[in-house]
């Protein structure tokens, strides 16, 4: 058997092995992501805070409690990669709680989930992956990288314990970005 002979399907076993590589790597890092943004524009109401819808004379009692109401928010700091936008929790006059983020910019990534915590914000290498500890809650995929959305908080949950909300990418367990939720 001559030498060309064993190198044929050597290379043919080493050059399927480089494509399955590839596709993995391909299908796991995702790095047309990297380059490409998905704008979300949902609107969201104008929300006063509650001590000012509680402050307007001409407001009646029943007039306010009929009012939605943003009870926490915070600002987005850069974990993993550059974030920055505010996250507020609003109550509903029906007593349900929606996550409103407003003014999202933050890269585009695999497997992006929006997350409530009860670990807080830590700044820094030391925050990018403790959003996992412990108790936590997914409110669904990151509908867009950048621009205005929101996200139904389900019934039950218990706000007092969850105290931040994190963009988790669940693929690489890493938080791009995360905002203290602070109660108003």
């Amino acid at each position: 058997m001559s030498m060309r002979a064993v190198r044929w399907p050597l290379a043919a076993a080493l050059a399927a092995a480089l494509a399955v590589l590839v596709g993995a790597g391909l299908y796991l890092f995702q790095p047309w992501k990297l380059v490409t943004d998905h704008e979300v524009k949902e609107t969201l109401a104008a929300v006063p805070a509650p001590q000012e819808s509680a402050a307007s004379p001409e407001a009646s009692p029943e007039a306010t409690a009929a009012r939605r109401a943003v009870v926490r928010q915070g600002s987005f700091i850069s974990h993993e990669h550059d974030t920055s936008g505010q996250a507020r929790v609003v109550a509903e006059p029906d007593g349900s709680h929606v996550l409103e983020l407003v003014g999202l910019d933050t890269s585009n990534g695999p497997d992006l989930r929006v997350w409530l915590s009860e670990q807080p914000v830590r700044t820094g290498r030391a925050g990018w992956r403790v959003f996992d500890d412990g108790d936590w809650v997914e409110l669904g995929r990151l509908k867009g990288n950048r621009g205005d959305q929101a996200y139904a908080i389900p019934a039950g949950t218990d706000l007092e314990q969850l105290e931040s909300v994190t963009i988790w990418c669940k693929r690489f367990s890493v938080s791009f970005g995360a905002a203290g939720l602070t109660p108003l």
